[in-house]
């Protein structure tokens, strides 16, 4: 789940890392597409707007946007949410922002101390990230025209609890559903809600399993119906090769800065763009944490890989301008153009000689055209 750019000057040295789902963040951060100086870095920014938009009411777990006037990029409309689920079930451990929806763990506020996991806490990562996986196979096989993102979104409630997991975007900073389904021009953070899926329509599926205290976190893509346009057909193919480079870049002693001249320079050769307000991050027992993987080019302190060190990678690329919009639910993050992008991401371990998926593919799990046809790596990585 992507993580948005990140902090503002004392807090790179001093402050508590400002999480990259929290609403309140937007109030501390400029404009995402501004320049901003050196170690100046932003989060979950809203975007200025001359748009009037009223506030946001919550009707019992529902939430009610009470739009007046609001000029959407693309072609994707919100539609109606379902109730919040919920978590009964006294034998799945929750996060500690379950309940209220506050996080309550933190990290070192420097972003070069990265948490080396014990091999204790590995294996429990390990079986995270497998839930995860199979979880994200299963909604994926879902995906076809007609489906609403609703129902999905029921199903990997249903799949995720299965397993005896919670899922972790659930009450997340009061995230209101179980997973993010982004559709078409939709970023990251789209609200699965009664809008039904259609044919062409490509979309970013991104789950998140909390399992015995650790989190585990991937997204794939998918195109409903099997075939789109030949452009969002090489959008995703882009998205997925620029990610497999950066992943395969990945060994102890390198600089996590590296990650995103890779991503940038790959994309950009080929006409996309890279979103640089959203990054990934660390995780662990924390959702969010250090480090910060940043998909463009850059030379922040953010540390050296190292063994025992677990991540996301997931770049946002883009068919137009990397700029995004927010819509009036203050979660959904659209391309200020409304033209399609696409994301991959896995959680990865760093090993003595290289780095491993924790969220990777199993034998049985489904290979995307994208797979076979990758220029980086035929087959599954």
């Amino acid at each position: 789940m992507a993580m948005s750019n990140i902090i503002i000057f004392a807090a790179l040295v001093f402050g508590n890392l400002v999480d990259a789902w929290s609403p309140a963040a937007s109030l501390l951060f400029s404009h995402a597409n501004q320049k901003v100086p050196r170690h100046v870095l932003t989060m979950n920014q809203k975007e200025p707007t001359k748009r009037r938009v009223s506030s946001t009411k919550a009707k019992g777990f529902a939430i009610e946007n009470k739009v007046l006037e609001f000029a959407y990029s693309g072609s994707v409309r919100p539609g109606k949410q379902s109730p919040q689920r919920v978590v009964t079930n006294s034998n799945i451990v929750l996060p500690d922002y379950a309940l209220d929806s506050r996080p309550k763990k933190t990290s070192s506020s420097l972003p070069w101390i990265i948490e080396v996991k014990t091999p204790s806490e590995i294996e429990l990562m390990r079986a995270a990230g497998r839930c995860a996986r199979e979880v994200l196979d299963i909604a994926g096989q879902a995906i076809q025209p007609g489906i609403t993102t609703d129902e999905i979104d029921a199903l990997v409630h249903e799949e995720t609890l299965k397993r005896g997991a919670y899922p972790s975007p659930l009450n997340y900073h009061g995230f209101p559903k179980s997973c993010c389904t982004s559709v078409n021009e939709i970023i990251c953070h789209g609200i699965p809600d009664d809008r039904k899926l259609c044919e062409g329509d490509i979309v970013n599926l991104d789950i998140t399993c909390y399992l015995n205290g650790y989190h585990g976190d991937c997204s794939e893509m998918f195109v409903v119906g099997g075939d789109t346009d030949d452009k969002s057909k090489e959008l995703i193919q882009v998205t997925y090769d620029c990610w497999i480079k950066a992943m395969s870049f990945v060994k102890p002693g390198r600089d996590y800065k590296d990650i995103g001249g890779i991503i940038e320079e790959y994309v950009t050769e080929r006409g996309f763009t890279t979103i640089k307000s959203f990054c990934g991050h660390g995780i662990g027992s924390v959702f969010h944490t250090k480090p910060n993987i940043l998909h463009y080019k850059n030379n922040e302190p953010n540390g050296q890989m190292a063994p025992g060190h677990t991540f996301t990678i997931e770049p946002m690329i883009c068919v137009g301008e990397a700029k995004c919009l927010t819509w009036p639910d203050q979660w959904t993050a659209a391309t200020q153009d409304g033209q399609r992008t696409a994301q991959f991401e896995h959680t990865l371990l760093v090993t003595e000689t290289g780095v491993v998926p924790l969220t990777g593919k199993l034998p049985d799990s489904p290979v995307q055209f994208w797979e076979k046809e990758s220029k980086i790596h035929q087959g599954i990585w």
